[in-house]
Formats: C-alpha cells, sequence, structure tokens
C-alpha cells in the first residue's frame, strides 16, 4: 500500500494512493487509472481503516510522508560512491543526523544555501520505521519497518570537505526531501535507484549493492538509540553524486515507490 500525507482546503491527512477503477468513472470525474487518495481514518502507524472519502491526487499538495523526530544517516555505503569521493569504505556504519526542520516533500523547494558553493544531489532509499523500537534483533527487523520512500541527501560537498562534523553541511534547510509517499509492500534488497537533473540521468544503481543491509543499519542503529514511528533511516548513495544549482529540477526514482521531485531556489 502507498500512504501519502497531503494538505487540501487547509486540512492535513494521510491518505492510501489509489488507482481509480474502469467501473467506479462517471462522467465527469477522474479516468481510469487516475490517482486518488483514500482518506486514512486516524494515523497510519496503528490499525487503521480507510474512510472510503476519495480526492484527486491532482487536487491536493503532497507533503513529506512522515514528519521523523530524527533522520539517521548513513554515509559511504555503496563503493563505488566512497571510492569516487576519494574515500574507503569504512570498518563500521557512518552515522549522522540530519533534523527535522530539513525534511521537506516533494514538488518543494531546495533552498541553495547561502555558505555553500558547491551543492550535491544524493539519490537514497528511506526506511520508515514504524513503531517505537530500542536494540532491534536481526530477526525482527521487518517487525519494526513501517515502510520505504525516496529520499535525497542534499549535501553542501565543499562545507563537509572543511568541516570535521557534517552537520552543517548535510543538516541545513531543505537538505532532506522525502516521498512522494511510503510503500508499506515493498522488498528492498535489489531495486533501481536514480537520480536525473533537468532529465539528464546522474545516477544508477540497486540496493543489492549496499554494504550493509537493512538489517544491518536498523540493528546498528538502535544498539545506541531508540527510534520512534515515522523516524528515517537514510541508506547511503549509490556513485554519481554531482552539482545542483539554482534553477535546477532533481528528481529521484525508486523502483517500486515512485519519483520524488524537487525543484532549486536561491534561499531567500
Amino acid at each position: 500500500m502507498r500512504i501519502a500525507r497531503f494538505s487540501i482546503d487547509g486540512h492535513v491527512a494521510f491518505g492510501a494512493v489509489e488507482a481509480v477503477r474502469g467501473d467506479e468513472v462517471a462522467p465527469g470525474t477522474a479516468a481510469e487509472g487516475d490517482l486518488v487518495l483514500n482518506i486514512i481514518k486516524g494515523i497510519p502507524y496503528t490499525d487503521f481503516e480507510l474512510s472510503g472519502t476519495r480526492v484527486p491526487l491532482s487536487k491536493v499538495r503532497l507533503l513529506p510522508p512522515v514528519l521523523p523526530n530524527k533522520v539517521v544517516a548513513i554515509g559511504r555505503n555503496y563503493a563505488e560512491h566512497a571510492a569516487e569521493l576519494g574515500n574507503e569504505v569504512p570498518e563500521v556504519p557512518v552515522a549522522f543526523f540530519k533534523p527535522a526542520t530539513s525534511v521537506i516533500g516533494s514538488g518543494d523547494a531546495i533552498e541553495y544555501p547561502s555558505f555553500s558553493n558547491e551543492v550535491h544531489h544524493e539519490a537514497e532509499l528511506a526506511v520508515v520505521i514504524g513503531r517505537m523500537c530500542r536494540e532491534v534483533p536481526r530477526e525482527r527487523v521487518k517487525d519494526v519497518v513501517f515502510g520505504y520512500t525516496c529520499a535525497n541527501d542534499v549535501t553542501a560537498r565543499d562545507v563537509q570537505q572543511r568541516e570535521k562534523q557534517w552537520a552543517r553541511a548535510k543538516g541545513f534547510d531543505t537538505s532532506c526531501p522525502l516521498g512522494p509517499w511510503v510503500e508499506t509492500e515493498l522488498d528492498p534488497g535489489d531495486l533501481t535507484i536514480q537520480c536525473t537533473v533537468n532529465g539528464e540521468q546522474r545516477q544508477l544503481g540497486r540496493t543489492s549493492d549496499m554494504i550493509r543491509s537493512i538489517e544491518d543499519l536498523v540493528v546498528h542503529i538502535t544498539e545506541a538509540m531508540t527510534l520512534l514511528p515515522g523516524d528515517v533511516i537514510l541508506t547511503g548513495t549509490p556513485a554519481g553524486v554531482g552539482p545542483l544549482t539554482v534553477g535546477d529540477e532533481v528528481a529521484v526514482t525508486i523502483e517500486g515507490i515512485g519519483t520524488l521531485t524537487n525543484k532549486v531556489i536561491k534561499r531567500g
């Protein structure tokens, strides 16, 4: 099931993304195959019901699919990406945080930070946590995962290279686009990840090339901290990262999920 978070007429809700069936088409309404949102009663992390009230996807504004308490990101989890930046594959996962204020949704603008002259895209698979968990054993990882979405770990590369800590380079406002929705029924083991800028392919990889699996990452992270429903883990980026400039449109597409699209603007 694909679950989106959206606003319409000033109201915010969650909805299941559905395609209109042929027997549901009436004159003057949506066409067969058009996407609609079946509004969810309550929140999706617990047992929920679909209300049966449907709104066209074209009539709503998609929001970040979750509002994480924290985003835990993993660096250098693809060997070719580590190599392209002149780095060794780390002996243990390199983890860092992106704050909640960095999160934006599909269609929102990435604001180019004033303190950087070299901002890069990093297409990533994001894991969304569905229940509070700590010290998760490997065999229980699937029980705590709510689903998966697309992410762009936008990075001020010049700042990352000159500062020992990555907080500013990877945590600035709008540096964590997520979306367009969460896919709850997906095998993440071997998915295509692609990034385009202005329609030109920049990154193309597969999740099977991760050095550490999702199970590895959840076990490693929850040894140290409690994860809450809606928290997000970024799993690293494949090779091909590169610069973004004001005016660019960057899109992250992951097989089985969809496409996350954002425009780059100058910070006002």
